[in-house]
């Protein structure tokens, strides 16, 4: 039987959500950009606090890279404001640029030595000759590639030119870090390495950063706030937990991860706690727990906050756990997807709710179920969540 772990989501560094603007580092204001007479990016405000990792997500063309483009003063906006402690970044570009740093996808390291890498940005920006070398290589030490220094940048591999290119960023001393997929050109191996000595030297300098991924995992590991970009609008923006746990509409949970979304009713509410009849199942009805339910809602669960029990013949009313919601199901499919295995079901009396159910390996061993067997799903009501969908 697979666990059902209570616990929220949680960032690596964990600061509370909110974002009110006297806190904010980076902030825009009714930014709209279009191109080829197609709006790319509409945002009417968001604040990015100081000291945070704000981790944009959101799917391709969604608008993620032009967002960061604007930052970076690349491109310019056709309306509204683009604001650094408050003030345009365009009333002096030069001096907005250095105070930040960028890191992409490819490492874009120069044909020359690894210390002349950094020792030469450092020169761009006026650092003092003296200090250069100083700073070069306590940042290459800190990244776990000193013993490079002397190589020749096109004799890297991609992780280890990946870890430089990383080293000459923070050797600025940016006040803001902006990075576009830094990790996605890395093998498994690679990637985990570094996004961990990464997730470390982020806490120890709480630098002001904006990470742009498409991968759920890296936003979970490192964001505080999380922005999801959708069509290039802004859809939602809080903690990974939030975000992730309560989705603020189907776009958004389609993205994130929320596979079982399901058109319901309310019946009734009391104390917190709200009853939904699911429309495509007249006798199947569930508990969530929300405050102020909607009257029309889509009822979602993430698949690994469901738990799975084989049984000869589904007896709802008799399963032996605290958990609330209890629906009989079949198994319609059963697929291996990385360190996981995807449980495809048809829940309700006439298996016509689909659902997906997450499980590690192991867990489908114990419980010996295949194509066709009987199963109870379970979840508490504390683990569901209701969009509204009136």
């Amino acid at each position: 039987m697979s666990s059902n772990n209570d616990a929220p989501l949680s960032s690596a560094r964990g600061h509370a959500g909110g974002q009110p603007p006297n806190d904010a580092k980076i902030r825009l204001r009714d930014v709209r950009l279009s191109r080829g007479g197609r709006q790319v990016l509409h945002v009417d405000d968001l604040s990015l606090r100081r000291g945070e990792v704000s981790v944009v997500i959101g799917p391709n063309g969604s608008g993620k890279s032009t967002l960061l483009a604007a930052l970076q003063l690349l491109v310019a906006p056709d309306s509204g404001e683009l604001l650094l402690d408050g003030h345009s970044m365009r009333d002096d570009p030069l001096a907005t640029r250095r105070r930040m740093a960028s890191v992409f996808q490819e490492a874009l390291l120069l044909s020359t030595g690894v210390r002349k890498n950094v020792e030469t940005a450092l020169g761009l920006h006026k650092v003092p000759r003296a200090e250069r070398r100083e700073r070069a290589e306590r940042w290459l030490d800190r990244f776990g590639v000193a013993g490079l220094a002397e190589r020749h940048a096109r004799e890297l591999s991609g992780g280890e030119a990946q870890r430089v290119s990383l080293a000459r960023a923070f050797a600025l001393e940016p006040e803001v870090l902006l990075l576009d997929e830094p990790f996605s050109a890395l093998d498994a191996p690679t990637r985990e390495a570094l996004i961990d000595d990464f997730a470390q030297i982020l806490g120890e300098t709480e630098v002001t950063t904006v990470l742009i991924t498409h991968d759920r995992d890296e936003a979970l590991r490192l964001a505080d706030s999380v922005v999801v970009l959708i069509d290039g609008d802004v859809r939602q923006v809080g903690p990974p937990a939030e975000v992730f746990g309560a989705p603020a509409d189907e776009a958004v949970a389609a993205f994130v991860g929320v596979e079982n979304v399901w058109p319901a009713t309310l019946l009734r509410a009391d104390r917190g706690v709200a009853t939904y009849r699911l429309d495509a199942c007249s006798d199947c009805e569930l508990d969530v727990a929300a405050a102020d339910p909607p009257k029309h809602a889509l009822f979602a669960i993430r698949p690994e906050e469901i738990t799975l029990a084989a049984i000869a013949e589904p007896r709802v009313e008799e399963q032996p756990t605290s958990a609330r919601n209890h629906l009989p199901a079949t198994v319609r499919g059963v697929q291996a997807a990385g360190p996981v295995v995807r449980v495809q079901l048809g829940a309700g009396s006439d298996g016509n709710i689909p659902v997906v159910v997450t499980l590690t390996r192991p867990s489908l061993e114990d419980l010996a179920i295949d194509v066709g067997s009987l199963v109870t799903i379970t979840f508490k009501a504390t683990a569901a969540h209701v969009i509204d969908h009136e």
